[in-house]
């Protein structure tokens, strides 16, 4: 799979600011349902790794909650832009997982929606 910016393509997951892999080391094939070819993998997380996640959500909220309104839009509207600027890869990606085609006009107005 062929994308612009490949830091974009990650198989582990995001628990308290690191990339980690499942501590029993198993993972889940995500592939192309369009022609079965294997896109990558995920971790398979348990119970541990998920209470790891709320947990970890759970100390990160009273910080969130503490922004002002204009400092929370301020870091989604950075998110949209990230999105915006990396739409290409990231339409690329959905693309390949869900098996289905898109164009770029659709990409593009789906991205937006997220403003409202």
């Amino acid at each position: 799979m062929k994308l612009n910016d490949s830091n974009l393509f990650r198989q582990q997951a995001l628990i308290n600011g690191e990339w980690l892999d499942a501590n029993n080391g198993e993972a889940i094939d995500v592939t192309n349902p369009a022609n079965g070819d294997k896109l990558g993998s995920v971790p398979k997380m348990g119970a541990d790794e998920t209470r790891a996640a709320i947990d970890a959500a759970n100390r990160a909220l009273p910080a969130w909650r503490a922004l002002t309104a204009k400092e929370r839009a301020t870091i989604l509207r950075n998110w949209f832009n990230l999105m915006m600027e990396h739409q290409d890869d990231l339409a690329r990606l959905m693309t390949l997982e869900q098996g289905k085609t898109t164009g770029r006009s659709e990409r593009r107005n789906q991205l937006r929606r997220l403003l409202y």
